[in-house]
C-alpha cells in the first residue's frame, strides 16, 4: 500500500504563503521564534498569518531555546496546534505547556545510530521526531542534508525528514527513508523567508509522485 507522506512547510512569514502551502496540500504550517533565525516572526505577525490559515491545516510553532514565558506568550498570542523544539529543551520543558510537541533530532550532532536512539528514548514523550541536519557547525533551515541512510536501522513513532530537501531530492528521500511527513525550509524560497510558490507546487506534486510501497 502506498502510504500518502504528509508535508510541513516551515519559516512560513507571510500570510499569502500560508494560502499557497494550503492551496499545494500542505498538512502544516511552521512559524519560527527562533532567537536569530532570519525567518523569526514576532506574535503580531504570526497571529495574523495563523488566522490567515484554513481549516485542516495544522499551525507548528517552533522554539530553539526559548524561555517559558516566551513559549507561553506565543500560545496565548497565536493559534497554535503543535510546538516543535529545535535546541537543547529537557522532556520536562517540552511537556510543561500541555501542547502537542515535536522534538528536533541534531543529526549533525548525534555521532553514530547508538546516540541518536538514546535521544529518542529520552524524549519518548514526543508526538513525533524531526530528523535535520542541524548540531556541530550547522544551524536547523541551512539547507544542508545528513547522510539519509543513517536513518535504515531506526523506527521512531513518526519520522519526519528534514535538511536540505527540495523538489529536485524529496521524492528520492522519501521512496528511502519512507518517513511519516517531509519538513522543508529553504528548499522551497526565493531567497529566506520568501517562498517561491512555484517550487511549493512542484515539492508538492513530487511528493504526491513518490512511492512507499
Amino acid at each position: 500500500m502506498n502510504q500518502r507522506v504528509r508535508i510541513k512547510f516551515c519559516g512560513i512569514t507571510r500570510s499569502e504563503d500560508a494560502l499557497a502551502a494550503a492551496e499545494c496540500g500542505a498538512d502544516a504550517i511552521g512559524l519560527i521564534f527562533a532567537e536569530g533565525s532570519p525567518r523569526q516572526l514576532d506574535t503580531a505577525t504570526a497571529a495574523a498569518i495563523a488566522a490567515a490559515v484554513p481549516v485542516f491545516v495544522s499551525r507548528v510553532a517552533l522554539f530553539r531555546d526559548a524561555s517559558p514565558e516566551r513559549v507561553r506568550e506565543v500560545i496565548h498570542s497565536v493559534a497554535i496546534e503543535l510546538l516543535q523544539f529545535h535546541g537543547e529543551e529537557s522532556p520536562d520543558y517540552c511537556a510543561q505547556f500541555n501542547r502537542p510537541w515535536l522534538k528536533a533530532v541534531p543529526m549533525g550532532r548525534l555521532a553514530d545510530s547508538y546516540a541518536v536512539r538514546d535521544y529518542l528514548r529520552l524524549h519518548s514523550a514526543a508526538a513525533g521526531f524531526v530528523f535535520d541536519s542541524h548540531g556541530g557547525t550547522s544551524s536547523g533551515g541551512s539547507g544542508r542534508q545528513f547522510d539519509w541512510s543513517r536513518l535504515a536501522e531506526l523506527a521512531p513513532r513518526c519520522l519526519i525528514l528534514a535538511g536540505g530537501l527540495g523538489p529536485e531530492n524529496v521524492r528520492a528521500a522519501i521512496e528511502q527513508v519512507r518517513p511519516w511527513a517531509v519538513d522543508v525550509s529553504s528548499g522551497i524560497e526565493s531567497a529566506p523567508g520568501m517562498k517561491d510558490h512555484a517550487k511549493m507546487r512542484v515539492f508538492a506534486n513530487e511528493v504526491h509522485r513518490a512511492r512507499t510501497d
